[in-house]
């Protein structure tokens, strides 16, 4: 298990990274004329660094982090898809974010399961 103070640092940065996520996607979504591009990947770091918030640094963990999140981010569970639609860089980023808390609840799930 983290140090106490890991947890809120985590969180911390991972609200940061999507803060500065959500005005740089749209000035590059804007200047690429596309509605997502494909080399914007900052949505990505801040959907598994919510994944992985409180995950134990173990192998396994950080592979069922990876794992999740990624399942989430294709298939798009509802309401990721509604997520998607918000207009520009926030669409960009919450789709991702969201897929990111899909994955950390599972996750959790798992690493409590596993401990009993």
């Amino acid at each position: 298990m983290p140090s106490a103070w890991l947890l809120p640092i985590a969180a911390l940065i991972s609200a940061a990274i999507t803060l500065i996520g959500i005005p740089t996607s749209t000035v590059v979504a804007r200047e690429s004329g596309r509605k997502d591009p494909g080399f914007v990947v900052i949505d990505e770091v801040a959907g598994q660094m919510m994944a992985l918030i409180g995950a134990p640094l173990n192998w396994k963990y950080l592979l069922a982090g990876f794992i999740l999140f990624r399942s989430f981010d294709i298939v798009k569970p509802f309401p990721l898809r509604r997520l998607e639609e918000l207009p520009e860089g926030t669409g960009i980023m919450m789709d991702d974010v969201g897929a990111g808390l899909y994955a950390l609840v599972l996750l959790h799930a798992w690493q409590y399961i596993m401990a009993r």
